[in-house]
């Protein structure tokens, strides 16, 4: 299938469930289509992008393993992406990302996402905390943020200070994750 080929079936995916994992299985099933995935979702103005990206969450969510080869290319460019529809699924798929590496079981994360994978996710996740995104990315985030943090000694001091300075201007979907968090780290 051509990246063209790709775009034209990512017309199909839409909200539900079964359409995105039953893309989601297409890309698993044909890894040579992973790269296409992301060339459509780093078109970050263009609307199909946002299908690439939920299509990409569900593959993460299935298996993180899939996106490990493209770790350079995804963290690279995932900061351009900008559309609300889209940013959701970036940061779910950094949170995927940070659980598996603070997982006390033996996975491939760990050995994969180098240093340099992990302070693009870190930069990408405090700039979706400090920019006006709605509350799933900045909670994906806030999770992602905290488990970096027992790696990165300043991570939690600025999580601290981001979540005190925004608490009372933000949702309650926020507040109830923050209070979380906050918690989480006063212990």
């Amino acid at each position: 299938m051509t990246t063209d080929q790709l775009y034209s079936e990512l017309n199909y995916v839409n909200h539900s469930r079964e359409k995105r994992l039953y893309y989601a299985h297409l890309v698993i099933n044909n890894p040579d289509l992973i790269p296409k995935l992301l060339e459509i979702l780093f078109k970050v103005d263009d609307k199909i992008s946002c299908r690439a990206a939920w299509v990409l969450e569900f593959m993460c969510s299935e298996n993180l393993n899939y996106l490990i080869p493209h770790l350079d290319d995804f963290t690279k460019n995932m900061h351009n992406v900008h559309l609300d529809s889209a940013v959701r699924p970036i940061a779910k798929i950094c949170e995927y990302m940070a659980k598996a590496y603070y997982n006390t079981k033996p996975n491939t994360i760990k050995n994969a996402l180098k240093r340099e994978y992990q302070e693009r996710i870190i930069s990408v996740c405090f700039d979706y905390m400090i920019r006006d995104e709605k509350i799933a990315p900045k909670a994906y985030s806030m999770n992602t943020l905290y488990l970096f943090g027992a790696d990165y000694d300043w991570i939690h001091p600025e999580l601290v200070l981001i979540l005190e300075r925004d608490f009372q201007m933000q949702s309650s979907g926020f507040k109830a994750r923050a209070k979380q968090i906050l918690r989480k780290l006063k212990k």
